[in-house]
Order: structure tokens, then sequence, then C-alpha cells
């Protein structure tokens, strides 16, 4: 198969939803950061949901959020390394593995916006904040929801189709 003009194997068509999410995240990223100020909370369901502007320099829920610096770039080797690993894996499934390529997809599209925040700002972009009552959940950004969906499509496989593809390759 060629993708503009370039030979591209056919399961590595998947790599066009990892483009999408990263750009999907990073469009609403240079949206939250030019509409808002750090730590101003937009509402948009009073009681529920806001945007909020927040810098995480750690992982999910803050962690390692001061650690000293080092933290971003081990998390940015991290994600490099699985970026890789989750190409080749993409490229070795075959393309009509809908559940499996879709979710590796995803998390390789998430981990790739939140890579790019690392490396560009040294810290990832969140502005995404649910709340009920005063329990407030960490804020988070698309490329968040993308790596969390991607995880969820990878259970739904392992728990409902890798069992029977196996079965069938015996």
């Amino acid at each position: 198969m060629q993708l503009l003009g370039i030979r591209v194997s056919n399961s590595l068509v998947w790599l066009w939803l990892s483009v999408l999410m990263f750009a999907a995240d990073r469009l609403t990223k240079v949206i939250a950061e030019s509409t808002l100020q750090e730590y101003e909370i937009s509402p948009v369901i009073s009681g529920f949901f806001d945007f909020t502007l927040l810098y995480n320099p750690g992982a999910a829920f803050g962690f390692l959020a001061t650690a000293g610096g080092w933290q971003r770039w081990m998390f940015s080797l991290l994600a490099i390394v699985m970026s890789v690993v989750l190409v080749i894996w993409i490229k070795r499934t075959p393309r009509e593995i809908w559940w499996l390529n879709s979710g590796l997809a995803l998390i390789l599209g998430g981990a790739l916006g939140n890579l790019y925040d690392r490396v560009m700002q040294g810290q990832v972009v969140d502005f995404l904040s649910f709340h009920f009552g005063s329990y407030y959940f960490p804020a988070f950004n698309l490329a968040d929801i993308a790596i969390s969906c991607g995880a969820f499509l990878l259970i739904v496989d392992m728990l409902f189709f890798e069992k029977k593809r196996l079965s069938q390759q015996e």
C-alpha cells in the first residue's frame, strides 16, 4: 500500500490514528494555553467539570512531580522506548485485528502527545478537571484519555479476542 507516495505495510495504516490523536492533543493544549491562565478555573458544567490550566512535571496523578527535574528525562526516555515498541508491535500485528491495533495506536498517540510537552516545556499540559463535591480528580488531557482508552481496548482484546485468535492459529 502507498500513502503519500511512501510504501507502507498494511498494519502501519493504524499509525494514522496515532497521528490524529497527537494532533487533537496538541490543538487542545494550544487552545487551553492561549485562553486560560495557570490555575484559572473556567466552569463547563458547574460543580462537575471545569477547564483548568495546570502543568505537571511528573507522571499520572503528579507522581514524582517534585523530584527535582531528572524525571523529565526519565519519562521522556520511557515514552521514546515505549513508542518504538508500540510501532514494532503494530507493524507485526495483522491489520484486521481491530481492537489490538486501535488500542496500540491510541496509546502511541497519547504517549507522543505527552512526550512533546515534556521535551518542549519540561512538563505536561493538563486542563480537564472533573470534581464531585469537594473531591477533585487529578487534571488530565486528551493524551491521557487516549492512553486510557487504548489500555481499555487492549484489555478487551485480551479478554475476548486473543484466546480465539490463538486457538485459530493452532
